[in-house]
């Protein structure tokens, strides 16, 4: 893919470039927040984007052009630039259900700081993304806002719980949009809308302002986190979304290493083997070799390692989960009344009200025997893995099949596996765009390094996307 000119389209552009522009005068914001709220208005019947903010954003526009005409030179690096956020994070005064009907006239008092971070950058946000109900799933179909679909086809899932966001940034709706991941709700929802995503390492970005909120350890395991259309717009966002807020108690400051100082001759390179849960499908199977060949061609010394001890990390990580008393239902927050005298439905408070006798049990009742030895296999596992990757990348295939069709992955929890695994083991992840199937679906894998190598994976990203293509525009298929 040779480099995007001014030519390019508006809603085709990375953030970097769209921001570029404005602050030169090549074009304004309100031509690009214009031009984005046009793919969103086409794309409604998606269900993508469940609430709108367009005349405020229109708003901000305007008053981020007049900076710009008044010849302001200290302009912010997203100043302009238009994004989505997904209905899980707190947005002043919107909407902020988390997927509980009951919080349906509820409205966000103040920003989560990751978003208060992208708006103090200039970003303008556009709306919310769709995201799934209350019972987290990898399809987006929300009991208030309805299905999402996939941004190049219909009558496929959007992924979840970010899946409103993926088909947003996957239908050129907008050049970057943040989310959250516990599982793969955002490499999930990038891979099925053929853009990129990227689950952060541990502690590094904070979650206070996501609704709901895990209690303990496993509050540590989901993070929010940025999809973008283009890669060069990923470390960018993980900066200024990264960092203590004075609140999380697992974010923690962490050094960001620099992607441009990525070299990728003789780069270990390992192409994970007879590790799914599930057969991958041949179609993802021959994209992740083209992207180790793409890799191999660019000097990365490239190896096939077998890792059948991933083939239980969802068992570990739901063993991980109770014996930490930490199980999803119990989250924070989702009984809490939204007007005075108001009680959420028995549908919320009674699996709640379980879950406070289960959390009150003694850890040994919890803890059996069984769930014991996979905590450890799971210690295992991770210990194996890094030794695998050591300074270099794990190329691992984002789901076991291409985007599936509507309400095909129900009672299937298993097939989250392949991204719910680095959550588990605590390691960033990228997942990458690797173009379309003959068929116009997209292809994908996701690259992982060891914690705190974010600028490594996010460096192979651009790679691939240089050498294979990356996002397209489903307008121009």
């Amino acid at each position: 893919m040779g480099p995007r000119t001014s030519t390019t389209p508006l809603t085709q552009r990375s953030a970097t470039e769209l921001a570029a522009a404005i602050r030169s005068g090549d074009t304004t914001s309100v031509e690009v927040v214009e031009a984005h709220i046009e793919v969103l208005e086409r794309i409604g019947d998606l269900n993508a984007l469940a609430v709108d903010r367009f005349d405020l954003a229109r708003a901000e526009a305007a008053a981020a052009d007049a900076r710009v005409a008044a010849g302001d030179t200290d302009l912010p690096p997203l100043h302009g630039v238009p994004c989505t956020i997904k209905e899980m994070l707190a947005v002043e005064g919107m909407p902020h259900t988390g997927g509980y009907p009951h919080r349906r006239s509820f409205r966000e008092a103040a920003d989560a700081p990751v978003v208060r971070r992208v708006r103090e950058a200039g970003a303008i946000v556009l709306g919310l993304g769709n995201t799934c109900g209350f019972l987290v799933w990898i399809e987006s179909n929300h009991p208030i806002y309805g299905r999402a679909g996939s941004a190049y086809d219909p009558s496929r899932t959007a992924g979840g719980s970010s899946g409103g966001d993926g088909a947003i940034v996957g239908s050129g709706g907008a050049p970057f949009a943040l989310g959250s991941d516990l599982g793969g709700s955002i490499r999930i929802p990038a891979f099925f809308n053929g853009v990129f995503g990227h689950l952060p390492s541990p502690g590094l970005v904070p979650l206070t302002g996501h609704f709901p909120m895990p209690d303990g350890d496993l509050r540590r395991r989901l993070s929010p986190g940025p999809l973008a259309r283009r890669a060069e717009d990923l470390m960018p966002l993980l900066r200024i979304i990264a960092g203590p807020d004075g609140d999380d108690p697992h974010t923690e400051p962490q050094p960001l290493g620099d992607p441009a100082d990525v070299s990728l001759d003789g780069l270990p390179v390992t192409v994970a083997t007879q590790s799914s849960t599930f057969p991958v499908r041949a179609d993802i199977k021959r994209g992740i070799d083209e992207a180790a060949a793409a890799l191999g061609r660019a000097g990365a010394r490239v190896v096939e390692a077998p890792l059948k001890q991933l083939r239980w990390a969802l068992a570990q990580f739901g063993a991980t989960a109770i014996a930490e008393l930490d199980l999803l239902l119990s989250w924070e927050g989702i009984t809490a009344p939204t007007r005075p005298g108001h009680k959420p439905p028995l549908l919320v408070r009674g699996p709640a009200a379980v879950l406070r006798v289960v959390e009150s049990a003694p850890v040994r009742s919890v803890r059996t025997l069984a769930a014991r030895r996979l905590i450890d296999s799971a210690q295992e596992a991770q210990d194996t893995l890094l030794d695998t990757i050591g300074d270099g990348v794990l190329l691992y295939p984002p789901f076991p099949r291409l985007a599936p069709k509507h309400r095909t992955t129900i009672g299937q929890p298993w097939l989250a596996t392949n991204t719910a695994i680095f959550n588990l083991y605590g390691l960033p992840a990228t997942q990458v765009p690797l173009g379309l199937t003959g068929d116009g679906l997209p292809l994908g894998v996701q690259v992982v390094s060891a914690a705190g190598r974010d600028h490594l994976t996010i460096a192979v990203a651009g790679q691939l996307e240089r050498d294979l293509g990356g996002w397209v525009d489903p307008a121009d298929r």
